[in-house]
């Protein structure tokens, strides 16, 4: 990436007012780490071209929601991208158990299998969604399993604190999965 703070805040703000040269500029930018994350996700070229073009119409589309702050816009791309990588894995779950179906066989993954890890990648894109300094106190949670406590003196906050804010982290996650499987039902 080419561009500076001044230059990707312009493109923000350029963006948000709805300049489809602003857009050209964002895909040329940053069209090769959205395809990456894609691909490393998924696996297949076809697929992360696929997300690739959907995630720069989403982002042009959700252009109102975007926040014209040089740091913000690119994780905000990252967070568009990994929704749509989360999208595809469920649409291939459909399309697999669709196929079996009417091939008369059971899919290699069982169902239960797929939606692990569906859930997965979308308990993960949450996660990073997270604003600070619940996100970490989560990771801590439950990746290194901390007790409260120890959250709490590691990262200098009151235990209340602590514990709301991982009762509020595994609410937001728990009304994203159900987001992501009202989607995968449809």
């Amino acid at each position: 990436m080419t561009a500076d703070q001044d230059d990707v805040q312009q493109l923000a703000v350029q963006l948000r007012e709805g300049s489809r040269e602003a857009l050209a500029e964002i895909y040329r930018l940053w069209s090769p780490l959205v395809h990456t994350i894609a691909y490393r996700s998924l696996g297949n070229r076809a697929d992360a071209e696929d997300v690739t073009q959907q995630v720069f119409v989403s982002a042009w589309n959700s252009r109102h929601t975007l926040r014209p702050d040089p740091a913000a816009f690119p994780a905000w791309l990252v967070g568009i991208t990994r929704h749509r990588v989360a999208d595809r894995m469920a649409s291939r779950a459909r399309e697999s158990r669709l196929v079996h179906q009417v091939a008369g066989r059971e899919p290699d993954a069982t169902p239960d299998e797929m939606q692990r890890t569906i859930d997965r990648v979308v308990v993960t894109d949450a996660v990073d969604e997270l604003g600070e300094p619940r996100r970490t106190v989560l990771l801590l949670a439950f990746r290194e399993d901390l007790t409260h406590e120890a959250i709490a003196t590691k990262v200098d906050l009151p235990l209340g604190t602590v514990k709301s804010h991982i009762r509020r982290g595994l609410q937001q996650l728990r009304t994203r999965l159900q987001e992501v499987g009202h989607a995968a039902s449809e």
